[in-house]
């Protein structure tokens, strides 16, 4: 059985429920799905001002535990059209892994929010997938058998490159039915490839 980690970055929750979709998609295919966050940065009063999401249940992951994963499932805001400071912080922390080569070929996924529709979302998974790269990490898109890439009747994320959704400027948008699917399939599909890579 391949062990899934899905760890995310969420400042108004909008990335972690696309966490938790992905994991039950992964779920749903077999795998053991441990579901953890990154760090903040933003101090507690600062957060509170800005309205984060404050009580999320994930725990929080160590860089040093990412050797135990199978696969590795990303998911953060796009910022500027890039990862966010409290995700590449964390992967900052990360040379010793890459040093003594210790996520090669393991399987590496990604998955983001933006506040628009065009706000950064494929140049902020393309930015993941170079990290994951440099690690040596095989890495697992979203194929177009993934129905919902397609829908044209409605305002959607996605992409090939990982699932993701629209927040809006004020993030007054939840993920949509479509958007969560996708997250789901993205996670099915990385515990299939895991599990195959495994043997």
């Amino acid at each position: 059985m391949a062990r899934i980690l899905v760890l995310y970055y969420s400042m108004y929750g909008h990335v972690e429920t696309l966490a938790g979709a992905v994991a039950e998609g992964a779920r749903s295919a077999g795998a053991e799905v441990i579901v953890k966050r990154v760090p903040d940065l933003v101090p507690r009063e600062v957060a509170e001002k800005a309205g984060a999401k404050l009580d999320q249940a994930a725990p929080e992951a160590s860089p040093q535990e990412l050797d135990q994963y199978d696969a590795i499932i990303l998911g953060c805001p796009t910022r500027y059209g890039r990862m966010a400071a409290q995700m590449a912080q964390f992967w900052d922390q990360t040379g010793g892994l890459w040093a003594r080569g210790a996520l090669i070929g393991k399987v590496g996924a990604a998955f983001t929010s933006t506040a628009s529709q065009h706000g950064g979302q494929e140049t902020t998974l393309l930015a993941i997938h170079t990290q994951l790269l440099h690690h040596g990490m095989v890495l697992v898109g979203l194929p177009y058998s993934a129905a919902g890439l397609t829908v044209l009747n409605e305002v959607s994320g996605g992409t090939p490159y990982g699932a993701s959704t629209i927040a809006g400027g004020r993030g007054e948008r939840q993920p949509s039915e479509n958007e969560l699917e996708l997250a789901r399939f993205q996670g099915r599909h990385v515990a299939g490839i895991a599990q195959r890579l495994l043997g």
